[in-house]
């Protein structure tokens, strides 16, 4: 069984319960959204971030999907502080060193705000002065926080970072906090 989620923000991609630091309250995690046994996140997707994210209970194919010597491609949108020129962008396409390690090529060009956009609940900060714009990112590494360090490190901080695809697996059709269940 494969299960597409639309992740929301502020969801942690486990199952167990959150233990919150400081007093603060805990964030909303899976169980809160899929009350499916058996099934585990083949990968991961940042609190902060949306999205895609493939939960399924075939270990096999997990590991297949989470494992990065299999490249599967990941679309992401990221709303980026800024409008990052085709020369801006071209990095991107190169690799960039973010310190660690060095990039793979990105496949990245600008696009409209993506239609049938949710609203992002708290909304992303603004800046009356700053304009901002949309980016699709196509890459078959999925470092952490790698989309936010790229962007970042050509001058164009992201704002809000949603993943649309893995390989064919889309968003399409999937309501945010829901998801779809494919039998393999």
């Amino acid at each position: 069984m494969l299960i597409l989620f639309n992740k929301p923000f502020n969801v942690v991609c486990q199952f167990s319960p959150h233990d919150p630091k400081n007093g603060k309250p805990g964030h909303a995690t899976l169980k809160d959204f899929i009350q499916i046994p058996g099934v585990y996140a083949a990968g991961r997707l940042d609190t902060d971030s949306e999205g895609l994210l493939i939960l399924t209970d075939d270990g096999a194919l997990q590991h297949k999907l989470s494992h990065p010597k299999h490249k599967e491609i990941k679309t992401y949108w990221a709303q980026v502080e800024g409008v990052p020129t085709d020369a801006d962008l071209q990095p991107l396409r190169k690799g960039v060193d973010l310190g660690d390690f060095v990039t793979q090529p990105a496949q990245v060009q600008l696009m409209d705000e993506p239609a049938g956009l949710w609203p992002r609940n708290p909304p992303i900060r603004e800046r009356k002065a700053i304009p901002t714009a949309w980016l699709e990112i196509k890459i078959s590494e999925g470092k952490n926080r790698q989309v936010r360090r790229m962007t970042a490190k050509i001058g164009f901080p992201t704002l809000r970072l949603i993943r649309y695809a893995i390989g064919r697996n889309t968003l399409d059709d999937i309501p945010l906090g829901q998801y779809k269940v494919i039998n393999k």
